[in-house]
């Protein structure tokens, strides 16, 4: 099982959501994570992405930021999307109807239609950074149970 986790710059909210995917699912899986934009390419995570993951035991300090590629539709089962702005910029780069099925918002897994977006941290301080642990936590979770069933 190849897992691509997606959001905007991918120096937020989708490092900290490979990386708890990363330590939970078995290790035969792979999980990268991109962003829809290339203006920080090369950047390590945010500094207050890498110390809230490392307050939960998780190392993503070593990640570089990339943009998602068109062979990323190839190489992964599975495309998550932070929020439904970069849900429609993913599926606007899909080519087909197999590449689009591969895609979804990242918690669509846990079921509750009012709250399908993961908040971009960015803006924001180290409590906006350990809500949305606590959400891709949680959503990891709900993702890892919906792949094993």
């Amino acid at each position: 099982m190849k897992i691509l986790m997606v959001c905007l710059g991918n120096i937020c909210r989708s490092p900290l959501a490979e990386g708890i995917m990363k330590d939970k699912a078995p290790g035969y899986f792979v999980v990268d994570s991109a962003g829809t934009i290339s203006m920080h390419e090369g950047e390590h995570p945010d500094k207050r992405a890498i110390k809230t993951a490392a307050n939960h035991g998780i190392d993503i300090s070593k990640q570089r930021s990339r943009p998602i590629t068109k062979a990323d539709f190839d190489l992964f089962d599975k495309i998550y999307c932070m929020d439904v702005d970069v849900l429609a910029d993913v599926v606007s780069k899909t080519k087909n109807e197999e590449q689009r099925q591969k895609v979804s918002l990242f918690l669509e897994a846990l079921g509750d239609p009012k709250n399908e977006e993961v908040p971009d941290p960015y803006w924001g301080e180290m409590k906006e950074f350990e809500d949305v642990y606590q959400l891709l936590d949680r959503g990891c979770d709900a993702i890892l149970n919906q792949i094993s069933h």
